[in-house]
């Protein structure tokens, strides 16, 4: 535009070419100075324009149209923000009121974020005209005193996704929001104060696929209050207070979780429908019998931890409801049993742990044949086994820790694809000694707290694939896909040569055995395998075995012995970890720590009574080597002074707290070697002195 001014400008004046009088200005010179004058101020007026910077209208971040107002302690929503913008994050501010003064800017907006503000009122019909709206989030406000005045929001026609949760919201007010929300998918309204839901609270909601009820206070659930969403599949009503469930009847649901409830059953309607519930949590609840499951289901993951079941065959029968249902509790007398005619064949996952379950029939199994995971943990089982009508061969993991299990069988060609096996803290000592050479895909063994001996060579039995005993030790070797071992307290006094000769272990724990032997043949067929051994408290004197041989052994633990020293190590060692704390160890030979130290990176040494100078180069390694020593302020040494001796930290030993003693002893050997000396000559002279006498008596003589 100035350009084009200027033009103009010059073109209306080239006409003029009379020139006045000497001495006057003639209307051509008068119009150049114009000319000349106008150029000056657009340039100085470019120049400033140009110097000039662009004004920062807000202070949010805009990426990509993505506006990011959070953290800002604003009062007010920014009017200042480009048009078009997609997401608005206004968390964490100090916004109080929601008005259609602000919002009306941005009209655009997909995504918009409230949480943790201090709204407390929306204007009616605020989102009425944001008709790209999807994700609404107002968590964290105080939206109970809008509730509180018994206005509407007004419609959320195509909101997506709403976040309700923590706002203080009591039955009731839920209502003022859902009213008008035809398209909304996700609802989330945990951590209120709702008590009931009511038939009416999703009736403008109907296409609500996820609700989240998560941490409220719900006592009551009215007959039919979820039957107005037919594409209801997941809902979170854990952390409540419901009691129980006697006609479930949501067939379209595909996750229900009731965790953390006061549930004391859980009963499907007896139906022929078949139901899509695939997820059930029931876990820390007051469930005393198994559930009753519809007829036709498809259920895959059951969590029923931490509840009061006795039994897992059987359910009460309906007069026994009507007793629970009055807050009464049957007594065994009074209980009429009946076997669980659940079809479950579809489960993957059982979790039953922490209950108060003493006996499982077989004949359970024969309903849960594809299942993968059983967790029977912290129950009172005292006998346990799979036989081959219910074979479990689907079964990848079995946790039967913390029972009281004296029995274990598992029949031939039964848990063919089990990977872990968990019998942590069990009275095992007499079993079949196959029982775990049968597994061929075992991976992994936690056999702790138990009392189980290894069986050697000559106790194997000759038909060991074929037939059943009973026995003190249990095989342990030629299971070729055994990868951890654990047998930490099982009271074990010896380990026979070749014990796991052919099970491929990098884990080998053999702890907290006091009194364990070793044969040195013990660890053989180990060597290309074992990366971490454990015998920590074992009361272990000697080691008679060449750790050097394991050519992948990177971590061992040896405290809490007796060791006086260390073997002499005949190869290069693999050796990352080492941990000998609490032991008795003096010195460590220095050959066996020129075969350490190009490995080890970390050594454990405290409590142990380490001499100062009976080998510096052992000092000298501990105090220059890059090795780390993660208790190297509890790692002491004594050295004598005055005749007594004196502790100190092993980094603090100074070269003159040797000279010390290596002066005495120099001035002790000395006196002896002089003493030796005075003894020789004595001797000497001795003979020298006796023939001169002979001579002079014998001249005497003469």
């Amino acid at each position: 535009m100035e350009g084009n001014f200027l033009n103009c400008l010059r073109t209306g004046c080239s006409g003029c070419e009379h020139s006045g009088p000497p001495g006057t200005v003639s209307s051509a010179q008068r119009s150049s100075t114009m000319e000349i004058f106008l150029w000056l101020i657009l340039t100085a007026a470019n120049a400033v324009t140009a110097t000039q910077h662009p004004v920062q209208l807000s202070p949010c971040q805009v990426v990509h149209m993505n506006a990011y107002c959070n953290d800002m302690n604003l009062r007010a929503i920014p009017g200042e923000l480009p048009s078009g913008i997609h997401m608005l994050d206004l968390s964490h501010n100090l916004l109080q009121n929601l008005t259609q003064e602000f919002m009306s800017f941005y009209s655009t907006v997909h995504h918009l974020n409230f949480h943790a503000n201090k709204i407390q009122f929306i204007q009616p019909g605020i989102f009425k005209d944001m008709t790209n709206l999807q994700v609404l989030d107002l968590s964290r406000n105080n939206l109970d005193i809008f509730a509180g005045s018994k206005t509407e929001v007004g419609p959320l026609t195509t909101v997506k996704n709403l976040d309700l949760s923590s706002n203080g919201l009591y039955t009731g007010m839920t209502d003022y929001f859902l009213r008008e929300a035809p398209t909304l998918l996700n609802l989330s309204l945990n951590g209120n104060s709702i008590t009931k839901i009511s038939k009416d609270t999703f009736s403008g909601s109907t296409a609500l696929r996820k609700i989240d009820l998560h941490n409220n206070v719900i006592l009551e659930i009215e007959d039919g209050a979820f039957d107005s969403l037919p594409d209801l599949s997941e809902l979170d009503l854990s952390m409540n207070s419901i009691t129980c469930i006697t006609d479930f009847n949501l067939s379209q649901l595909k996750l229900l979780n009731l965790s953390k409830n006061s549930m004391e059953s859980f009963q499907a309607m007896d139906s022929d429908l078949e139901y899509e519930l695939q997820y059930l949590d029931l876990r820390e609840n007051k469930v005393h019998y198994f559930p009753a499951f519809p007829r036709r289901n498809k259920l895959m993951y059951l969590d029923l931890s931490r509840n009061l079941l006795r039994g897992i065959n059987t359910i009460p029968p309906a007069e026994e409801l009507d007793l629970m249902k009055d807050g009464r509790f049957p007594t065994h007398a009074q209980s009429d049993h009946r076997n669980v005619q659940n079809d479950l064949s579809r489960l993957l996952y059982l979790d039953m742990s922490y209950n108060q379950i003493k006996n499982i029939p077989s004949s359970f199994f024969n309903y849960t044949r594809s299942l993968e995971m059983l967790n029977l943990s912290n129950n009172c089982l005292m006998a346990f086994s799979v036989n081959y009508v219910s074979p479990l061969n689907f079964l990848k993991v079995l946790d039967l820790s913390f029972n009281a299990l004296q029995n274990l069988s598992f029949a031939e060609n039964t848990l063919q694809s089990l990977e872990e096996l968990y019998l942590t803290a069990n009275v095992l000592s007499v079993i079949d000694s196959t029982t775990f050479y049968r597994l061929p895909n075992v991976r992994d063994l936690h056999l702790q707290h138990n009392f189980l001996k290894i069986c050697g060579a000559g106790q194997w039995p000759l038909q060991r694939s074929h037939r059943s005993y009973s026995t003190d030790c249990v095989i342990l070797s030629s299971i070729h896909r055994l990868k951890s071992l654990y047998l930490s307290e099982n009271s074990m006094e010896f380990v026979p040569q070749c014990a796991f000769h052919g099970s491929p272990l990098t884990i080998l724990d053999l702890s907290q055995n006091p009194g364990l032997m070793l044969h040195k043949n013990a660890f053989t067929g180990l060597e290309p395998s074992l990366t971490c051994l454990s015998l920590r408290g074992n009361d272990l004197h000697t080691l008679n075995i060449d750790l050097s041989v394991f050519s992948n052994l990177r971590n061992v633990d040896l405290s809490d012995n007796k060791l006086t020293s260390l073997p002499l190590w005949n190869k290069e060692s693999a050796i990352q970890s080492l941990n000998l704390q609490n032991n008795r160890l003096v010195t460590l030979e220095y050959n066996t720590l020129l075969v350490l130290e190009r490995t080890l990176k970390t050594l454990y040494l405290g409590s142990n009574p380490l001499s100062c100078c009976s080998n510096l180069r052992f000092l000298h390694m501990v105090q220059t080597s890059n090795m780390d020593i993660p208790d190297i302020a509890l790692v002491t040494c004594q050295y004598t002074q005055d005749s007594e001796h004196v502790e100190i930290n092993i980094t603090n030993v100074a070269q003159e707290h040797c000279e010390m003693i290596d002066r005495k002893s120099l001035g002790i050997i000395i006196i002896i070697i002089t003493s030796l000396v005075l003894i020789v000559i004595l001797v000497l002279l001795s003979k020298l002195c006796h023939p001169q006498r002979h001579r002079l008596r014998s001249s005497f003589k003469a």
